[in-house]
């Protein structure tokens, strides 16, 4: 089983932004003061179960993967993470900036590209490759839950080299607002989401952030401990 307590490095919407309040009360669950929410006006009677089919991402906060969840390897320190994170976001980079809109993905719902930049891929292999060395090796049990069986052979050397399969050419930007839902309850609630994202006025979404979120333990969520605004080239 993994280690505890386990980070991730995500890309999180600045504290206040539009997009983190929507993200946030939609789930129900602030990361970065780590307190419930109410859920929005009018959410509850559009969708009576909305805590359940919620709940799977509100565990982990509103974000977007970069560097999936992972244990610390052997005599690294969270001081250490932190420290490499800033030294991260001070190297300049392009800025990845696209189209954000409410869509589909393998069943869940989530805030996506219209059309991914380049720049985007880009960052989120680095993010894997370049965080790498702070990781602890997959145990068993771990592996064993991403049921390798049923994964590409691509996906699974990346779940071997990197811990996780959807990495690199496999990675896909998505910001989780539901957990996966059949197809007769899947429109509906889009046709909700995209109302509501639209009331946001969002048409473009840079991802000129990073953040390290931290899970104390299997039954806990996770928690913003700190965030970098990325160097644009």
């Amino acid at each position: 089983m993994s280690n505890y307590p386990r980070y991730a490095i995500y890309y999180a919407p600045a504290p206040a932004s539009d997009l983190d309040r929507f993200g946030a009360e939609l789930l129900g669950y602030d990361a970065f003061a780590g307190q419930d929410l109410l859920f929005p006006d009018g959410v509850i009677a559009a969708a009576p179960d909305w805590r359940e089919l919620s709940g799977d991402p509100r565990k982990y906060g509103f974000h977007a993967t970069l560097r999936a969840p992972f244990s610390l390897a052997q005599g690294r320190t969270e001081a250490g993470l932190l420290a490499a994170c800033a030294a991260f976001a001070a190297t300049p980079r392009t800025i990845p900036r696209f189209r954000p809109v409410v869509g589909s993905i393998s069943g869940f719902i989530a805030v996506i590209p219209a059309e991914p930049p380049p720049e985007l891929l880009k960052l989120a292999a680095d993010c894997v490759s370049e965080f790498d060395f702070l990781r602890a090796p997959l145990t068993e049990a771990d592996r064993a839950r991403r049921n390798p069986s049923r994964l590409t052979p691509t996906q699974r050397e990346h779940l071997d080299r990197w811990g996780y399969p959807y990495v690199m050419k496999e990675f896909r930007f998505h910001m989780t607002l539901t957990g996966r839902l059949g197809s007769e309850r899947r429109e509906p609630i889009l046709a909700m989401l995209r109302n509501r994202f639209a009331s946001i006025g969002l048409q473009t979404l840079a991802i000129d952030r990073i953040a390290v979120f931290r899970q104390e333990n299997a039954a806990s969520r996770f928690r913003v401990v700190g965030q970098w605004e990325l160097s644009a080239a």
